[in-house]
Formats: C-alpha cells, structure tokens, sequence
C-alpha cells in the first residue's frame, strides 16, 4: 500500500512486480506527475465521486456510446472513462510519433509493392504465400494506383510500454481503426469536470484532428478535381461506431453517407441531395471492404454503392483507406515488420516489435504447443480483442481446444509472449477508490500526399477487470485522457 496522506491515493495498492506509470519502485510519485498528484488529492472520495458521475451524464447526454456484440444481442454502453489522466513527456513522445510515422510509411509503400512489382517478395523477404493466403489480399487492387499513392491514409497503432520501460507495437490497424473522437470527449469531459488542472500543464490540443484529416484526405483527390468533395460513408446507427462516424463528419464539416444515399453513373459517384445530384470526390469509409460494392465484392451487400469500386478503379473517386490494406494489417504480416522497415526505408525499427510466432511455421508452432501457458494466441485477422486467448489463464482443458483450433488452421494464428503491460492508476466504481489497471495506448496517424500528421495525445485504453490484459472497449475496457506535454 502506498504510504500517502492524498486522501484519493491512501488506499492505493501498489504492486512492485508491475510497471506503475505514476510511482516508481519506492513507492514515491514521480516527478511528472507530482503537480497533479497534489492537484487530485485537494478533492475527498466523495467529491470525486460526484465529478466522476458529472462525466458519465457529460458522456451519456452527448450520446458517446458503443455497442458490443455477442452472439444473443447487441447492447449499447456510455463508454467507461477515467477522470485521472496519463502524462506522456514530450522526450518519450518525440520516440511514438517518429515510430509511427515510420510503420505508416513502410506500410503504405509495402501495400504499393504487393500490389505492383512484389519486390519484397522477389527478394525473399515476405513470402508470397502469406499474401495469397490473406483473407484481406484483393486481387481486384493488383495495379491499380490509388490517387496520391496513398492506401492507409489513417493508422491506427496499438502501442505498450513494458516493464522495462520501453515501448513496443502490439499491432497495427489500417482497415478502419477506430476510436479517435472518444480522444476528444475525453479532452472535453475532463475540461468540463476539472478545468484548473489545465492550468499548471502544458499541454498539446487533440481537438485539431478533424482539420488535420480533412486537410490530408484533400491532398489525394482525383486528377482534375480542385475543390473535392469529401463525405463520411457510415453502415448506420446501428454500427459499433457510429457515434464516431457522425462525429468525425460533423468535425469535419462534411456530410455523413449511408450507401443509399450515393449512387454512380458514368464512373463518377454522386451524393442525393435535394438540390439534386451532387458529385462526390472523396470518400472516408468506415465499410469494409467486402460491403462497399456489391457488383464487385459481397452481391448481398445493402451498405455500398453499386459501382463504386468501378468509379475507384477509373481514378473518379479516392477511397480512404484503399480497399486492401487489410492485408499489411494481418498479424502474420506484423512478425515481418522489421524487416519491411529496413527494406523500404532503409532505417532501423524506432519502435519495439513484440516477439511473435507465426503458427504457419513448423519450428515455431511446435514452440507455440509446447508453450502456450505462456503465450497468447490471435487470430491474424480479428479485432476489437475478440479471439485472443492467454495462456495462463486457461483451464488444461481450454487449452486442449486452443490447440486444436491452430492445428485446424495454423495460419489463421500467431502468439507472442504475455507482455506485463504498464499500470496507470483508475478510480473503480465498485470499490470508489484508485487501483492499478492495465493500459496501452492507440496512436492515429493520418498519411496524405507529401505529408502526415499524428494526433498528440492518442486513446489510452484501460483493462477495467483486476489483472486483465484485453482493453478494448467490446472486452470491457474504457479509457482515459492523454496528455502529451510540451517541451
């Protein structure tokens, strides 16, 4: 227990094993967070009590929800937010950026070339197999050059810090990563409960990423086109994160799209409006792939347009991100980052690869059997935490039905060792006092033509169940607000 007169901290556990953010191996806080530790402890349990419920009805009445899907039905959640923020100092922030500039680049000219020349496979780098094998490689994007050569114009990168200080990539999203506007609620919401703290901080705004996005998904319109149109394309109300499409539109100041709402003639997409048709030039999609276009992908797909990927295929319409990327993302692909780092860019990695074993590999997959109590195992194509399971968290005969499942298809799995993720302190409703929970961190990443951006501050996401390491939100995790201080 941490010897402290702070009234919210008194009862705080600190376990020495575990990487706390806040205090270090003697128990005492850490200068970063000094002012603010004194800053929190001016309040008693009960007024923080109230501040914290003043942020779930700020939340709640701003409609920052999620759903979460299980196999009986489909619920609707206020997303979990912590009033205690993590400091990220401007010296470890000066590593993520750089790191996750240099994944997006490397991603983005490895998209160009598995779909071009295939040098890196050519090479021997990647093998081919692993391509063809994706369940996310189309063969219908072979050639085809996206406007601005850009595929994943936003990255979303999952980042850790260890034990050991470092920080590390779990795993990189560039289908559609979500979660950037609940980075800016969270802003908000703790504006509104504590103001003051902002005062003895110098901290950078999060509340710039809509201008930046719209700026950047400017710069690859199609040939010919001045001033474009940019609409956001949404599958509906009832999609996990539609309070994230309707916000990110409304940010931008651009007109939010369901597929019905969009039709194509003569290779060139237009929005219904009532003034009549209007031509439509770029398109944030938050659809996936197999939906967008059900003449070229999925022929029961109600969310796309009709000959949209046609449009696409003609230069008539940029797509972001590029149906295909999937394929860069795939956890297979992650355990060759390194290599496709130094390939195309010819630097060292910034940030840490965790060590990952790709069951396709035989020598690795025997290591896999023979220890995955100490592992944990992904499917390479999943998201949002689901699929993963920790190895010394299984029963024998959990297990058994793990491995049974990678022998069934071992490409379709990866492990990697289980990461003592950092632990940032929480306040938990259940006990109305501060714990230590597990937390990672998501980095957004906007690639344009000739430039980038990546947001400083970034979605911290907390393990809100005691010694769970899964944070996503559909796992039950929530969040906190990330400040990135200034130099």
């Amino acid at each position: 227990m941490v010897n402290l007169e702070n009234q919210i901290f008194s009862s705080y556990q600190r376990n020495p094993v575990l990487f706390d953010e806040i205090f270090d191996q003697e128990g005492q806080v850490k200068e970063v967070y000094s002012k603010l530790f004194d800053l929190y402890g001016g309040h008693s349990i009960s007024e923080y009590v109230n501040l914290n419920e003043k942020a779930k009805s700020s939340f709640f009445n701003q409609g920052i929800t999620f759903q979460v899907y299980d196999k009986k039905k489909t619920k609707e959640k206020i997303f979990p937010f912590d009033l205690f923020p993590r400091i990220i100092p401007p010296e470890e922030w000066e590593i993520i950026e750089s790191g996750c500039i240099q994944r997006s680049k490397a991603l983005n000219l490895f998209l160009w070339d598995v779909y071009h020349d295939k040098k890196i496979i050519k090479d021997g780098i990647v093998p081919m197999s692993l391509i063809s094998s994706s369940a996310n490689y189309l063969d219908q994007m072979i050639g085809l050059d996206p406007p601005g050569g850009i595929y994943n114009h936003i990255s979303g990168t999952d980042v850790i810090k260890h034990s050991d200080g470092q920080y590390y990539v779990l795993e990189d999203n560039i289908r559609c990563p979500s979660g950037v506007s609940y980075v800016i609620c969270n802003r908000t919401a703790l504006k509104r409960a504590l103001f003051g703290v902002f005062d003895h901080y110098k901290t950078y705004s999060v509340t710039n990423y809509a201008e930046n996005l719209l700026d950047l998904l400017e710069t690859v319109k199609p040939k010919g086109v001045d001033v474009p149109n940019v609409v956001v394309i949404t599958p509906g109300m009832y999609n996990s994160a539609f309070y994230e499409h309707s916000y990110l539109a409304k940010t931008m100041g651009v007109e939010l799209v369901e597929g019905r709402d969009l039709f194509v003639e003569n290779d060139f997409v237009y929005m219904k409006t009532i003034k009549g048709p209007q031509k439509v030039d770029v398109i944030y999609r938050r659809i996936d792939d197999a939906f967008i276009d059900p003449l070229e992908f999925k022929p029961d797909s109600a969310l796309g347009v009709p000959g949209l990927f046609s449009a696409y295929k003609k230069g008539n319409v940029t797509l972001a991100n590029a149906p295909g990327t999937g394929v860069a993302d795939d956890k297979a692909i992650y355990t060759y980052m390194p290599e496709i780092i130094k390939y195309y860019l010819n630097e060292e990695p910034i940030l840490n690869n965790v060590k990952t074993y790709h069951c396709s590999r035989p020598k690795e997959l025997k290591y896999v059997l023979d220890n995955i109590k100490n592992l944990v195992i992904k499917p390479v194509d999943e998201a949002g935490g689901y699929g993963i399971s920790i190895g010394n968290r299984l029963s024998d005969k959990e297990v058994e039905v793990v491995k049974a499942e990678i022998l069934l298809s071992p490409r379709k799995y990866v492990a990697q060792p289980i990461m003592s993720l950092s632990v940032h302190p929480t306040y938990i409703d259940e006990t109305e006092s501060f714990e230590q929970r597990h937390v990672d961190l998501r980095i957004f990443t906007v690639l344009g033509k000739d430039k980038e951006f990546v947001l400083k501050g970034g979605l911290t996401r907390v393990a809100l169940k005691r010694g769970n390491l899964i944070v996503n939100s559909s796992q039950g995790g929530g969040s906190k607000d990330t400040w990135v201080l200034k130099t």
